[in-house]
């Protein structure tokens, strides 16, 4: 008579899950990928099209003349001063405004008060167009900070916004009973606030992050700093070099690309960890 071949154990069932769940969300990635690929590939066959219909290089270069422009442009040492010049001035406007209206908002949040004071700048900076910032900054602060001064005042209503939201996500009964067994208002505020204002903040930081790029390359094309992406394309601009407008522009849109997508990874990984 055969013998019954034992049965899994609990630990071999949940090695096979988990290896089921690697293996679906390898295909779920390389899917995903395959289909990124072809929304790229679809924007570059109509940016094709359009400039064959365009007929004018000047107006709408095609893909390969920007192509031969970024390869003629991204490897020189000026490019990459510039890169580096524009990268540090869009982390210091992120840094500033992050840590400046995560500061008010969750103040706001907490003492409403504070929130009533603070209502009407932050109404006058959201009415106030980027271009109109831009020029009052050039005439309080030298080029080189004009960007970052401007890119801050966008982003921190943003930031002010969703710490405020944040400071109220927490659960009003576990605040209760906090209150109601004395829990010290620093544990509450680790323990209970943070923990639920997390989520709303790292939307808000995402959000801040990509308007801090396109406010800064658009106050460097006006304020004209020594070193910025903004200023070179002005200056291909105005030598009629349409091709490495797309270039430049092209090399703004990796940069914020870039940053956006290691901030997603990082929130992915702080919200797995329950913070």
């Amino acid at each position: 008579m055969r013998s019954m071949p034992p049965s899994s154990s609990p630990r071999d069932a949940r090695l096979r899950e988990r290896l089921r769940a690697r293996i679906c969300a390898l295909l779920s990635a390389q899917s995903r990928i395959g289909w990124l690929a072809l929304g790229l590939l679809l924007v570059l066959l109509a940016w094709e099209v359009a400039a064959l219909a365009v007929g004018k290089e000047l107006v709408l270069p095609s893909p390969g003349r920007v192509l031969g422009a970024a390869l003629a442009l991204y490897p020189t040492r000026g490019f990459l001063l510039d890169l580096g010049a524009t990268f540090l001035r869009g982390l210091a406007a992120f840094a500033i405004s992050s840590a400046l209206g995560i500061a008010a908002g969750l103040a706001s949040g907490l003492r409403p008060n504070f929130g009533a004071i603070l209502a009407p700048l932050l109404a006058v900076i959201r009415a106030t167009p980027v271009l109109a910032l831009v020029l009052i900054a050039l005439l309080w602060f030298p080029s080189g900070f004009v960007p970052v001064f401007s890119a801050f005042l966008m982003a921190f209503p943003i930031m002010v916004t969703s710490a405020e939201e944040g400071s109220r996500a927490a659960d009003p009964r576990l605040l209760e009973m906090a209150q109601l067994f004395r829990v010290p208002e620093r544990e509450s505020f680790l323990r209970l606030r943070l923990p639920s204002a997390t989520p709303h903040l790292l939307s808000g930081a995402k959000s801040a992050l990509g308007l801090c790029w396109k406010v800064v390359v658009a106050g460097e094309i006006l304020s004209q700093p020594a070193r910025a992406i903004g200023r070179g394309m002005q200056d291909s601009r105005l030598m009629l070099e349409s091709a490495a407008v797309f270039a430049w522009a092209i090399a703004a849109i990796f940069l914020c690309g870039v940053t956006e997508g290691f901030f997603t990874f990082a929130t992915k990984k702080v919200l797995r960890r329950g913070i």
